[in-house]
């Protein structure tokens, strides 16, 4: 009790919506960081070589690997299993379904990061807006002061009215720059993760994927197998 007192003291009206936005802004960035970090490693090229030697004419042996392989909850292996249970669909098909879903995945690894754009430029808002206030009631209560004013007194009340703008600031750096890196972080992981699935689809369709392992080329070109998230 006696820190919120002393918070209070420091920041007037203001303390609660400027407490509330710096749990908020910590909690996302937390969350978001846990999240695609759980989310930032496959063993996708082990499967995208398995995935060539597959039958894929077999639906029981299809079955088997997806049952084997798949059933992981990261977004490369729920893609790879998307693509495997529509690999009797056209190409063209598959990409569309590939796209929408990737779609919905962008807005689950971005989930909360536009709360803390909006924090962002609203905190500063509300430390300047708490700042007004706090001069105002200053100003009221050196008007009511009879006789000299002290420099001391004066001082005193301009730091109490610049701390909600101070507060204001230091919560809007981290949200802002929080919100900015895990977004550019979540577009990484999808873009790799798209291009692992890209290189899924061509397997579907019995392009081959050059390896170490890779002896021969049967289809028309060969791309390199890399490591996908």
């Amino acid at each position: 009790m006696q820190i919120i007192t002393a918070i209070q003291s420091q920041l007037g009206v203001m303390t609660w919506p400027l407490s509330i936005m710096s749990v908020i802004t910590l909690m996302i960035i937390l969350e978001r960081t846990l999240f695609l970090s759980l989310n930032s490693r496959t063993k996708s090229r082990a499967l995208l070589v398995k995935l060539r030697a597959l039958n894929l004419s077999d639906g029981k042996l299809v079955e088997s690997f997806i049952a084997e392989h798949l059933q992981g909850k990261s977004t490369f292996s729920q893609g790879f299993e998307m693509l495997l249970l529509h690999r009797n669909f056209c190409k063209s098909l598959r990409e569309e379904t590939v796209n929408i879903w990737l779609q919905k995945k962008r807005h689950s690894y971005t989930s909360g990061l536009r709360i803390l754009a909006i924090i962002g430029v609203i905190a500063p808002l509300v430390g300047l807006l708490g700042t007004v206030i706090g001069l105002i009631d200053m100003f009221k209560n050196l008007a009511a002061t009879q006789g000299g004013i002290e420099p001391a007194l004066l001082a005193d009340g301009l730091g109490l009215a610049m701390s909600t703008t101070a507060a204001g600031l230091i919560i809007a750096l981290p949200a802002i720059t929080g919100a900015q890196l895990l977004n550019m972080w979540a577009d990484s992981r999808l873009a790799t993760i798209e291009n692992g699935l890209n290189h899924c689809n061509l397997l579907i369709e019995g392009v081959c994927l050059k390896t170490s392992k890779c002896k021969k080329t049967t289809a028309t070109e060969c791309y390199p197998v890399q490591e996908y998230a």
